[in-house]
């Protein structure tokens, strides 16, 4: 005769096994979460690199972050690392490196645009959390990322346009079928220039701020 089992046991039989399953995910997600922030660094790290046109790897980015890079003050007068991200300037031999957030259609958008001593754009990286491949999604392209090389971020930002003049200095293609993505490049770029203007501008009437990395001892 097949054993049976009351209703009761069977509530906590599962119970008992949603607990366990629950405990098991909650020690992988803590045992891997510094791993994932290292990754999540390394990858931030690249990116920014990129910028200023070096390659760089999971494993040597840190390395050559520090070779190229001085930490700046944000606007708020944080320059902590973790806030590379939101706010931090950061400063290379020739220029600066400055962060880019905003909002795209499905989410956030961000990237980081280096420019020169005179604040010319040398080099772009964009990157999304969930933007629609092939339209939205194209802003994490190096084609699109090459739309901004030459661009000047000095007594204007930048901006976005449907048929975009290509000899102006300050503005960019949208991005076909991505309007609200478009937009959100653009919300960014406005913000990004509202913040380190002060940064960029004294730079080109004087001369006086110095962008140079002092050398690795």
């Amino acid at each position: 005769m097949a054993k049976t089992f009351s209703n009761r046991y069977m509530l906590f039989y599962a119970a008992a096994l949603v607990t366990v399953a629950a405990l098991l995910l909650t020690i992988v997600s803590v045992s891997l979460k510094p791993r994932q922030e290292r990754n999540k660094a390394a990858e931030q790290k690249q990116m920014i690199l990129k910028t200023i046109g070096v390659e760089a790897s999971r494993d040597n980015a840190a390395e050559l972050f520090e070779q190229y890079f001085t930490v700046g003050e944000s606007p708020n007068g944080s320059s902590a690392e973790e806030d590379i991200h939101g706010g931090t300037p950061l400063r290379y031999d020739g220029g600066i490196v400055i962060p880019i957030q905003g909002s795209g259609l499905w989410g956030p958008i961000w990237g980081y645009l280096a420019l020169d001593s005179n604040a010319t754009v040398v080099g772009a990286v964009f990157d999304h959390q969930g933007e629609t491949p092939g339209l939205g999604g194209e802003i994490a392209t190096d084609k699109f990322a090459a739309r901004f090389i030459g661009k000047r971020m000095d007594s204007q930002p930048i901006c976005l346009k449907k048929n975009a003049d290509n000899n102006s200095p300050y503005q960019v293609d949208v991005i076909s079928g991505a309007t609200m993505t478009s937009n959100g490049v653009t919300e960014m770029l406005e913000k990004a220039y509202e913040n380190y203007k002060n940064l960029i501008t004294p730079n080109i009437q004087s001369n006086q701020i110095d962008f140079r990395k002092e050398a690795v001892q």
